[in-house]
């Protein structure tokens, strides 16, 4: 099994190769840009061909089977559209840092990436490709210990003012720290925005429901709604978004409800 220093420092080299490789893409490759869409829109597609950066505070107000527990969370996410031949791209990464836990233990999580192949429809776009994790967390505690891998695809419908669809993620632990449990989770996010007037727009949350083929049960069933508005700082498009959510598992040590504010700022089209 791989050792996870020696998996933590090819993953430094390898995320090195892909700034690189993303600077080369930004000075040859031309970015798409999202066809018969609204900004609006586009920011709350996972599919739409954006440059983005957006960051997110998550507090778990409370946890299914733990007393006065909470938590909060930072996320750090960054998308990355590109193009190799005629073949559209999307790269995305994802970082956690544990503010506070309901173990005391505080730092960053586990590191996940994907790349999507996305095709264009006259409904709207679908979308095929590979997401990883790596294990980056910097305590036992904050992280899977495991490096995985999977398939991902979805799909994303849009009408004028109007966008739904599903999305799906697969991982499966193939190395990492032998000691710790295997990973096998399949997370299905639906999709739902409504655009409002004067840039406003309302929508589900980031809801992951998610199956735990090691448990053989569903560990995470949400509900939530999210409403977003998009501002200009000059030139600077950013949507703020703020959202509630409720897991209804309640049979696991998992957050039952939380709260969420974030801000995405659109880089580039």
């Amino acid at each position: 099994m791989i050792n996870l220093l020696f998996a933590r420092v090819v993953f430094f080299f390898v995320l090195v190769w892909v700034v690189f490789v993303f600077n080369q893409f930004q000075a040859q490759a031309k970015v798409i840009k999202p066809q018969e869409q609204s900004l609006e829109q586009a920011a709350n597609d996972p599919t739409a061909s954006l440059m983005n950066v957006s960051l997110s505070y998550t507090y778990n107000g409370d946890y299914h089977n733990l007393d006065d527990a909470s938590g909060h969370t930072l996320q750090i996410r960054a998308g990355i559209p590109f193009t190799t031949g005629k073949l559209k791209h999307i790269a995305r990464a994802t970082l956690p840092i544990t503010l506070d836990s309901p173990s005391g233990e505080a730092g960053l999580g586990d590191l996940v990436l994907f790349d999507l192949v996305t095709f264009d429809a006259s409904w709207g776009r679908w979308a095929a490709g590979l997401v990883t994790l790596f294990p980056t967390a910097s305590d036992d505690r904050l992280g899977s210990g495991k490096v995985g891998a999977g398939p991902a695809f979805g799909f994303v419908a849009r009408q004028p003012g109007f966008i739904w669809g599903l999305f799906n993620q697969n991982l499966f632990s193939f190395a990492g720290d032998s000691d710790r449990e295997d990973i096998g989770v399949s997370i299905l996010q639906p999709i739902m925005n409504i655009s409002l007037p004067d840039r406003w727009s309302i929508g589900l949350s980031e809801m992951n429901f998610t199956y735990d083929w090691e448990r053989n049960d569903w560990t995470s069933i949400p509900l939530g709604m999210r409403i977003n508005k998009m501002v200009r700082f000059g030139k600077l498009p950013v949507a703020f978004s703020g959202s509630f959510e409720y897991n209804f598992q309640d049979e696991y040590e998992a957050p039952k409800w939380t709260i969420s504010f974030g801000m995405k700022c659109v880089l580039s089209l």
